[in-house]
């Protein structure tokens, strides 16, 4: 029998039904809205189903049939994926489609010049990125959504393996008016009677928090976003300080307005920044390339907006 439909459409549709929305969708796949709404028409015509509800204002819900096709779906997407990882393995070739997750804090200073500089050497592999919160990244790993995410080692599931690439020890941010903003180096003790801007994304937030909770401090928290940029504007126009551990290439915010940039001191945990896959994902090539890439790019410090000299000089997995 023919078939009438691509893994292209499957893939469409799996979008789709995942983000619930044309336009969502069609953000997360880079490709235009006619184009996924055409496809997912096209689909519904040769199943003789209706694949979704159409709802005006809360966009689109799979049916009972929908959601039975978008399972079935999903596994012929992985075993295609399979077959590109298979016929890489067998010609020795770095070669086929891999999705890659990045924590949203620091996907910007990251992704892209990793990726172009990967897909330069590897020009048979075709990338898509995704950035997401550390949960979300977890989520996708497990339904084979990513192979593989750049993030920081917040409670790693024991399921999932780790790759650390570099530790990255905590800075104060402040405006330049800010009364520490002249410090050398801070303690978080001297941080207490100041107000706070908190980075608070799912486990980073937590992660800061942690500095104060350890000394029995309760830290002043006047102004709470999950946006890296927001949170620069916030504290250089003197809404209070932040912590972070990725810094930005230039000491502006992005609305130009000058940031200060001071270690922080102490018996503080620095975050490492690494790869988290699929338990036995780095047994393909092109995950293997994928990973010896970020060690040469990320762990010896050639990437901007990574500061450090506090590198790890091995990969390690997770212990079993």
């Amino acid at each position: 029998m023919t078939l009438r439909y691509t893994l292209r459409q499957l893939e469409y549709f799996v979008a789709v039904g995942t983000y619930g929305s044309i336009a969502a969708a069609s953000d997360r796949v880079n490709v235009s809205s006619p184009s996924i709404s055409a496809a997912v028409a096209q689909l519904e015509e040769e199943f003789g189903l209706s694949l979704f509800v159409r709802k005006h204002a809360q966009g689109l819900s799979l049916t009972q049939a929908g959601a039975r096709m978008m399972e079935q779906s999903q596994k012929i997407l992985r075993e295609a994926d399979l077959l590109n990882s298979m016929a890489g393995e067998i010609s020795g070739n770095v070669q086929g489609p891999m999705s890659i997750g990045c924590l949203a804090t620091f996907a910007q200073f990251v992704v892209p010049k990793v990726r172009r500089a990967f897909e330069e050497a590897y020009p048979e592999v075709r990338i898509r990125q995704f950035e997401m919160n550390q949960t979300e990244i977890f989520s996708h790993i497990r339904r084979a959504g990513l192979d593989i995410a750049l993030t920081y080692d917040l409670d790693i599931p024991a399921d999932l393996d780790f790759v650390p690439l570099v530790d990255l020890p905590p800075y104060v941010l402040t405006s330049a008016e800010h009364p520490l903003a002249g410090q050398a180096e801070l303690t978080v003790e001297q941080l207490r009677d100041h107000d706070m801007v908190l980075l608070d994304l799912p486990m980073s937030g937590a992660y800061f928090l942690s500095f104060f909770t350890a000394l029995g401090i309760k830290p002043k928290i006047a102004e709470r976003t999950r946006d890296m940029a927001v949170m620069r504007s916030l504290v250089a126009n003197g809404y209070g300080y932040s912590i972070a551990n990725v810094r930005p290439l230039t000491d502006l915010s992005p609305d130009g307005e000058k940031l200060c940039f001071i270690p922080l001191t102490g018996a503080l945990r620095p975050m490492r920044m690494g790869l988290v896959m699929a338990r036995g994902a780095d047994s393909t090539s092109t995950v293997k390339a994928f990973i010896a890439h970020c060690r040469e790019k990320i762990t010896k410090g050639s990437v901007p907006g990574i500061h450090t000299d506090n590198a790890p000089q091995t990969v390690s997995h997770k212990d079993d």
